[in-house]
């Protein structure tokens, strides 16, 4: 077990940490696991690798089990206990594997990388693999990124529809010095827009920035909080309500994150010949485009979804886990279209849009030694010089990603080769004593 080193100055700044007695330690433990005690009030002077110690034999003996794994990390518990992880108790670990060399032909990256993807999911890598054999065989993806900006709508109540309109006005003729102040929180927070939208007394301020490498939620936030307190508030008079009214909308699926985008707005196409569709992918364009037809576009359309593809989910949560991504927003990232049409001489086109997926290089979970390592295989290194392009680079490799992943599983079920490679590749082996798994 491998405690790492501190890589800022949380533990050397609490030079009081200490080992508690045996006593004192098995009295914590009863405690907590009595419930008398909570999670998050052990004592301050214990080190964070203890307290989590004592808290997962809490809460062992109280669901009367034993853990096996949770106490086996490399992460620095005194940086991610106050950084990323409450009440720490251990860790999660999710088998991650590689994919590649995913060909990406973008703005950012016009390369062959290797790409890791964090999974439980048994014939998910093997299937992104195929994929990214078929995009080689094919020349690569073609990638292209726009950062349309992270969003936070702070939500506000006047005494109804004329001071709603004199507010929203104010907003349009303060919009400068709402950028200055918003701008000054952050070297690399610019306010690119703020649209504003109301209902009767409710008015919603949709607040959009760029945020450099980082995914820029916590930027937007402080910066919203801190220009609503210090100016529109003492300015219009208006009432505010709550920093998030979701309009924003952070982490649920929404018609207006799918119309205007936010975080990054990724698309990714290829061409595939007869040739590559019979070799790769088992499939011909007839079959593959009523797939296409009947499943992505009829059936997300009797189902209501929002999500007119396969499965971006898999591929997005994957490589969220494996890249330190906020995996909750994985539910923005699964939105988005697969199109495939038919080219001349039995090719065709596939494309896929992701209009709203917040992601970054830097922060938040990015900082964890796995997560960082994951990013350091994919070739993505901060550049000083130019702020925003290492993101830039993560979007583009998840687009070429995802694309593969997609249009693997179309080949599957096209051919109706799917339940063989589940049974193959996704099922347990049976214990070599003959019982069922």
């Amino acid at each position: 077990m491998n405690s790492g080193s501190p890589t800022n100055g949380t533990a050397s700044a609490r030079t009081t940490l200490k080992k508690p007695a045996p006593t004192q330690r098995e009295e914590l433990v009863q405690a907590l696991a009595s419930g008398t005690l909570s999670l998050h009030k052990l004592p301050d002077d214990l080190s964070a690798r203890e307290a989590a110690s004592i808290r997962r034999e809490a809460l062992e003996q109280a669901a009367g089990t034993k853990t096996k794994g949770l106490d086996h990390y490399s992460f620095d518990p005194e940086v991610v206990s106050t950084r990323n992880c409450e009440n720490l108790i251990g860790v999660a670990q999710v088998p991650m594997g590689a994919v590649g060399p995913v060909p990406v032909r973008g703005e950012y990256i016009d390369d062959d990388r290797y790409v890791p993807l964090a999974t439980t999911e048994g014939a998910l890598i093997a299937s992104v693999n195929r994929g990214c054999a078929t995009l080689r065989a094919a020349d690569g993806a073609i990638v292209h990124v726009e950062d349309v900006g992270m969003t936070r709508a702070p939500v506000f109540r006047t005494s109804g529809i004329r001071e709603s309109t004199a507010f929203t006005d104010w907003v349009e003729d303060n919009e400068e010095e709402i950028r200055t102040q918003v701008e000054a929180t952050s070297r690399y927070l610019k306010l690119k827009d703020i649209r504003p939208f109301s209902l009767g007394s409710t008015v919603f301020l949709r607040f959009r920035f760029s945020t450099g490498d980082a995914m820029g939620m916590n930027m937007a936030t402080l910066a919203c909080n801190q220009v609503i307190q210090d100016l529109i508030v003492p300015e219009t008079g208006v009432e505010f309500v709550s920093l998030s009214g979701n309009y924003c909308v952070d982490k649920k699926p929404s018609a207006v994150n799918v119309q205007e985008g936010r975080g990054k707005r990724i698309f990714a196409e290829v061409e595939l010949s007869e040739e590559v569709l019979k070799r790769y992918l088992k499939t011909n364009a007839e079959d593959l485009t009523e797939v296409q037809y009947r499943k992505n576009m009829l059936g997300s359309t009797a189902a209501g979804s929002m999500g007119m593809n396969a499965h971006y989910a898999n591929m997005v949560a994957a490589f969220f886990v494996a890249t330190g991504q906020d995996i909750a927003q994985v539910v923005e990232g699964a939105l988005g279209t697969t199109c495939i049409e038919k080219r001349g001489d039995g090719g065709v086109y596939i494309s896929i849009f992701m209009p709203d997926v917040p992601l970054g290089a830097i922060g938040g979970g990015t900082t964890l030694q796995t997560q960082s390592d994951a990013l350091s295989l994919m070739g993505v290194a901060l550049d000083p010089d130019e702020p925003g392009a290492a993101a830039m680079q993560v979007a583009e490799l998840l687009g070429a990603t995802v694309l593969a992943g997609e249009l693997s599983l179309m080949g599957a079920l096209s051919s109706h080769h799917l339940a063989r490679a589940h049974n193959d590749l996704g099922r347990p082996t049976p214990p070599s004593n003959g019982h069922a798994a």
